[in-house]
C-alpha cells in the first residue's frame, strides 16, 4: 500500500441481531459481544464498524466477509445450485461531510445477518478483508 495513504481501521462484533444505519455509520445491535455460542446455532449477525481516514473519502472500497473453519478452509453450505461459501460482499464508500476537519476519521458500517447454520462443535472464524486490511473474529460452537 502507498505509505502516503492513511490506514483504515475495522472491528468485528458478533451479535444476536444487528442493523446498519448507512446514513450515520452506526450499528444497532442486540446480544453483542459473544465469542462462544451453543448448538443449534441460532441466526446471528456479524457487525463491522469501520473508520475510514479523511483522505480515503469518496473512494469505493471492496469488502469481503467470509466464514472459515479451524483449519482455515472456507465453510460451504449445500444449495440447490451446489456448494456456496458462507460469505458477504459489499462496497463501502463514505463522503466527506462539509466542514469536517482534515485528518478526521469517517464512520462506516456493514452488517451480515446470518441464518441458522449447521455447524459442528469447534472453532470458526469470520474474516473481514477490506482494502489491505484483514480482521479475524474467532468464535467457538460448543
Amino acid at each position: 500500500m502507498d505509505p502516503t495513504i492513511s490506514t483504515i481501521e475495522a472491528h468485528i462484533i458478533l451479535c444476536d441481531a444487528a442493523v446498519a444505519d448507512g446514513a450515520t455509520g452506526k450499528v444497532h445491535m442486540l446480544g453483542a459481544g459473544w465469542s462462544v455460542i451453543g448448538r443449534p446455532l441460532a441466526p446471528h449477525a456479524v457487525a463491522v464498524l469501520i473508520k475510514i481516514p479523511w483522505d480515503r473519502a469518496n473512494v469505493q472500497l471492496p469488502l469481503r466477509l467470509e466464514l472459515f473453519g479451524a483449519d482455515g478452509t472456507p465453510i460451504q453450505l449445500s444449495t440447490p445450485d451446489g456448494p456456496r461459501p458462507v460469505a458477504g460482499r459489499a462496497t463501502v464508500e463514505v463522503g466527506r461531510p462539509a466542514g469536517i476537519a482534515p485528518g478526521s476519521m469517517l464512520d462506516a458500517s456493514f452488517v451480515l445477518n446470518v441464518g441458522a447454520l449447521p455447524l459442528a462443535p469447534g472453532r470458526y472464524e469470520w474474516r473481514l478483508v477490506l482494502d489491505d486490511l484483514e480482521v479475524p473474529a474467532p468464535f467457538t460452537v460448543r
